[in-house]
């Protein structure tokens, strides 16, 4: 009985598909994919910009102020310009990717663990529960998810936290929906069935043998929600919700240029033109997860 109980258990631990195919062939697959290529380029060259930005910046992003300087235009002394205070743009810019990036991504993840969790126990167990959180979830979606993190962001105060907080709520229903649906097409499959026969205990069924079938969907999903939730902090800080003084957020530097925009364009072209970079890097990136981790789109 105990030798059968384990071949059970191991048939029921093998999905129909390996969920996640990351060997030789996804890399090989991935590299002559031109969008994810540029895309994953992209992001890998911010990445570096901010782990690497006490080095590449030629100033302090605050501490360099001086009012004598102040709106000058590119030049060999500052390549970017300065603000209205003074301040190198270009080395703002750089210690903003920090900022920018540590939003998009602690926002990503913080809803994509809410919604995982959420979805995965709607579409298992379903029910009233399952339609209260259907309900709520359309509510939610009704709105547009901007006013929605305005909302919020106004509720909690101007931060850089609540900032995160704020994009993170309003991205939570995207991915409950995601995984609910993953769940329900999930749950009555075979080697579903099989551990439910064992006697799993429903925990173990969810996390050792529907989760990993249904985290590529997530991972794409996740992919692209960066780059939204850089979008969205840098509108709230734009807005005076997000980032507040002197913080070099790219979207309060946005907000700051507004005022002297007719005379230093400068101020409000290159931060954003470096928030449209990062969220067509990331889109660009999870474009082109979506192709190589389509189970219908593999070779291998």
């Amino acid at each position: 009985m105990a030798a059968l109980s384990r071949q059970v258990e191991s048939a029921a631990s093998l999905p129909p598909a390996a969920p996640l195919p990351l060997g030789h062939g996804f890399w090989r697959r991935f590299l002559g994919h031109r969008s994810a290529v540029l895309g994953g380029g992209i992001v890998l060259a911010f990445v570096l910009v901010a782990l690497l930005a006490p080095l590449l910046a030629p100033y302090h992003p605050t501490d360099d102020a001086n009012l004598l300087q102040r709106l000058q235009p590119p030049s060999a002394e500052h390549w970017l310009g300065t603000d209205h205070q003074g301040r190198d743009v270009l080395s703002r810019i750089i210690y903003g990717a920090r900022i920018s990036l540590r939003v998009g991504v602690v926002s990503m993840l913080m809803a994509a663990v809410a919604g995982t969790v959420w979805g995965a126990l709607a579409g298992y167990y379903g029910g009233w529960f399952d339609m209260v959180s259907g309900r709520l979830v359309d509510l939610m979606l009704a709105f547009p998810s901007i006013l929605l993190a305005i909302a919020f962001a106004a509720f909690l105060g101007p931060s850089l936290e609540n900032t995160m907080y704020a994009v993170a709520l309003v991205a939570v229903p995207q991915y409950m929906r995601l995984m609910r649906g993953q769940v329900l097409s999930l749950r009555e499959q075979d080697y579903v069935a099989a551990a439910r026969a064992l006697g799993f205990s429903d925990a173990r069924i969810i996390v050792r043998h529907i989760l990993p079938n249904a985290l590529a969907p997530l991972i794409v999903q996740g992919t692209l929600g960066v780059g939204t939730a850089v979008l969205d902090a840098a509108a709230l800080s734009f807005l005076g919700l997000g980032a507040v003084p002197p913080q070099p957020e790219w979207g309060r530097m946005l907000n700051d240029a507004r005022t002297v925009f007719r005379v230093a364009p400068w101020n409000m072209t290159f931060p954003g033109l470096a928030i449209m970079l990062v969220v067509l890097g990331f889109n660009l990136l999870g474009d082109g997860l979506r192709d190589l981790l389509d189970p219908r789109a593999r070779d291998d």
